[in-house]
């Protein structure tokens, strides 16, 4: 058995304590990064394993969209799948954990995604796209960035202490 100090640690797999009462993620904010992780793990999966399918196929129903704003690059697409996976992964974490701090990073790498990829939208419409399909595209953009927000308005919103009540009289 080993031992930090003179104190024996416990046998068995390592593992990460709890979050302090009033540290911990809200669920519903966790259940928020579960429903951003899911698209962005598919499309990373999806990028990853086949893009030249990515490329010309996303999302899959309806418009090519990717396809429709340049030429196929084996490299960028792999990069970006990457980086959808990898935002996956960490809101994943976030929400596995629970902990405060884990989830705003989560939330704020997220961002650092979101935000740039819906102004580049917003910008940038894509020339082989409808007006219709651009404005679909930058609404379902809009709100992928807008959702994020809320949920780290939730993760960085401390609740109220509840203080003991002192009997009068």
């Amino acid at each position: 058995m080993s031992h930090v100090g003179d104190r024996p640690l416990k046998p068995g797999p390592a593992a990460r304590p709890r979050p302090e009462q009033g540290t911990r993620s809200p669920t519903w904010v966790r259940l928020g990064c579960v429903a951003l992780a899911a698209p962005q793990l598919f499309t990373g999966a999806w990028a990853i394993a086949a893009p030249a399918g990515w490329f010309a196929h996303f999302p899959g129903l309806g418009p090519n969209l990717v396809a429709a704003d340049g030429p196929y690059n084996a490299h960028l697409a792999g990069d970006a799948g990457a980086g959808f996976l990898a935002t996956a992964v960490a809101l994943l974490v976030a929400a596995a954990w629970a902990d405060r701090r884990v989830t705003v990073t989560a939330l704020v790498t997220y961002l650092a995604f979101a935000l740039p990829h819906f102004a580049y939208h917003l910008l940038h419409p894509a020339d082989r796209l409808s007006g219709a399909t651009n404005a679909g595209n930058v609404a379902s953009l809009g709100l992928g960035a807008a959702l994020p927000l809320v949920l780290l308005w939730g993760a960085l919103k401390r609740e109220p202490r509840s203080v003991p009540e002192v009997a009068s009289g």
